[in-house]
């Protein structure tokens, strides 16, 4: 017997759309459907195919259109179990079919825009076209700077320690590549600075710094003492010297004279070397607490009772660094091995000069805030606080990769730069502030070229965040900015690699040793083992690319070993933009950073311009009053 067959209605076409298909998984629409014969239009993406129902055929396919089809007889029902798996079977393979053909398609779209890439690269040479663009381009920038000759109202002095010209150019390349530049390369004035010292072919912080904040260049190891005064003398601080404790002016003290704000943030140690010059005065840059000075100096206060006990010191509006320790040592911060710090002076004669910065402000009635962390400083209210002591660590302050690495609760440079400015500029009168990347000099004496590198990349920051904020103050137009080094390192860039490389790998290979050897290297530091080690009568060079080059911790090889990396004597740039920022034009004494300033701002012994400069027009007077002398006698002995 054959099964009823059950005729199906007249045909006619049917369109169903998204919602129709996700609704023909229910029975009672399915029963709707039965007997027609419909044509599905879907976009060409994955299909959604429903399970066929008895008596009618769907047919699924990417861009089809709904087109009408004749109605097709139902089955007999032994025979739907069959038509039914077969229905299934059919979509499988479309659903199978369609994936592939996807897949197909996306690997096609992936090749063609690999090959057009690669095309591209191929095709686009930097021809002459291209540089003498270039060329125009730089050009019509030159032509279009302005000189700007007003008066600073502001000035911010950014020192780089220890950033040389080869540090700058590593790092512009590990950030943006050959072509790319630093943020303070796009400022429209420079030129070299001479960085020797009086007594010294090769500087250090402490006589290059106080040449930069004084006018006058002194003698190694000295702070704000001209090379009248030898290291490690005492006769500047005797009781029964009449110059004791005279020294040289700095210009925090003569803004500070013109009514300015003044202030600066570091981070290494607030008393280190490069800010001491600011408001120090010492014949040993390592007397930064009592228990570093000899028993016959104690007529000599350390740099740290400096600070806050003297002026300029207890003047600043802004403190900000590390080196609690010379403070108080009974004060703590966090502990941890980034915090050690070889050149800490922990202080021994219980003063607690932290408490007397406190008592100072308290007794004249002034706004202030001590802050020890960076959760102190984002709940700062920066519009109702005079001044800041903020000391965030024991010794120098950690480095950015290790700040960030072990999330420690201490500020960054670059916010310690943003809170400063938004204090020192709510005085009408303008403001001074100092900036010092210490940490760049730390890393290049490791000889770690990478954390050398991320820390200028920090400073370059703090420099790009402080004009974003002159800018959206309307200032920037009135503010100085001066961007320098205090001196070199001996890093070097070698080998021939090719553009593009990463500048912490590898350069080449040397054809004496064939040994391979980094582009960084230093000619003279640190380095925890030996270079070269002996087999016999060879002796052979470490082959570097046995540890990871690239890692922050990496020591780069030196040519010759040190305890410590040793500074160079090379020229440093300074880089500047702003009011009279035009007079850095050509290779400079590095005293004639202070002049500058002092100048531009109309402070100092340039308060009246250039003919007020007193020490001039007293040495000139010495010279009257010794020809007249010279005659007198001469007419005498006649």
């Amino acid at each position: 017997m054959h099964a009823r067959r059950v005729a199906p209605p007249p045909s006619h076409e049917r369109v169903l759309d998204r919602k129709t298909v996700s609704t023909r998984l229910q029975p009672t629409v399915r029963r709707r459907a039965r007997g027609f014969t419909d044509v599905l239009a879907i976009p060409p993406v994955l299909p959604t195919t429903t399970r066929g129902a008895p008596g009618y055929v769907t047919s699924l396919g990417p861009g089809t259109r709904a087109r009408q089809r004749s109605a097709v007889p139902s089955l007999p029902v032994t025979a739907r179990p069959f038509a039914s798996l077969a229905s299934r079977s059919r979509d499988i393979c479309s659903a199978a079919a369609a994936a592939m053909s996807w897949c197909v398609y996306a690997l096609l779209v992936a090749c063609t825009c690999e090959l057009i890439s690669r095309t591209t690269a191929k095709t686009f040479v930097e021809d002459e076209m291209f540089w003498m663009s270039v060329g125009k381009s730089e050009l019509n920038e030159a032509l279009n700077v302005q000189i700007n000759n007003r008066v600073a109202k502001n000035v911010i002095l950014f020192i780089g320690d220890g950033m040389g010209p080869n540090t700058v150019t590593a790092t512009r390349i590990y950030k943006h590549g050959e072509s790319g530049r630093l943020n303070f390369e796009k400022f429209p004035h420079m030129g070299l600075l001479k960085t020797y010292s009086v007594n010294k072919q090769v500087p250090d912080a402490a006589s290059s710094a106080t040449a930069m904040f004084t006018g006058v260049k002194v003698n190694q190891k000295t702070i704000g003492l001209d090379a009248n005064h030898n290291h490690n003398e005492t006769t500047h601080c005797r009781s029964d010297n009449p110059r004791r404790r005279i020294g040289l002016e700095s210009l925090a003290t003569w803004a500070q004279a013109a009514g300015k704000n003044t202030g600066f943030v570091t981070n290494t140690r607030i008393t280190d070397a490069t800010p001491a010059a600011l408001y120090a005065r010492t014949s040993n840059r390592k007397w930064e607490c009592n228990a570093a000075m000899p028993e016959n100096v104690k007529d000599c206060k350390d740099i740290a009772r400096q600070l806050i006990e003297e002026e300029p010191g207890r003047n600043f509006k802004v403190i900000m660094g590390g080196g609690k320790k010379s403070f108080n040592a009974n004060n703590s911060s966090v502990t941890s091995k980034h915090f050690l710090d070889k050149h800490l002076c922990v202080r021994t004669d219980g003063k607690d000069l932290i408490k007397e910065w406190i008592e100072d402000k308290t007794s004249k009635n002034l706004s202030y805030q001590y802050l020890t962390n960076e959760k102190d400083m984002k709940s700062l209210d920066t519009e109702n606080t005079e001044y800041i002591l903020g000391i965030f660590s024991n010794g120098k302050m950690p480095m950015e990769y290790h700040r960030t690495s072990h999330m420690l609760d201490t500020p960054s440079l670059e916010f310690m730069t943003e809170t400063a400015l938004k204090v020192l500029s709510k005085n009408e009168k303008g403001f001074f502030l100092m900036v010092e990347g210490g940490l760049i000099d730390l890393a290049h004496h490791e000889s770690k070229a990478r954390l050398a590198l991320d820390e200028t990349v920090e400073f370059d920051k703090a420099l790009n965040t402080s004009i974003q904020l002159l800018k959206q103050w309307n200032m920037l137009d009135d503010t100085l900015l001066i961007v320098t080094s205090d001196h070199a390192n001996s890093l070097s860039i070698n080998g021939y690699p090719k553009r593009g490389n990463n500048i912490l790998d590898v350069a080449g290979k040397s054809q004496v040793d064939d040994v391979k050897y980094t582009t960084l290297t230093y000619s003279i530091g640190f380095a925890p083992d030996p270079i070269y080690r002996q087999f016999g009568t060879y002796v052979i060079r470490q082959d570097p690319t046995i540890l990871k080059t690239t890692s922050h911790e990496y020591t780069q090889q030196v040519g010759i070993q040190e305890g410590t990396g040793v500074h160079s004597g090379s020229d440093v740039a300074v880089y500047a933009k702003g009011p009279m920022g035009h007079l850095f034009h050509s290779i400079h004494e590095q005293n004639y950073i202070a002049h500058v300033i002092a100048y531009a701002t109309k402070i100092g012994p340039y308060q009246n311009g250039l003919n007020n400069n007193s020490t001039g027009i007293m040495t000139s007077n010495i010279y009257l009053i010794c020809i007249l002398i010279s005659f007198f006698f001469i007419f005498n002995l006649k």
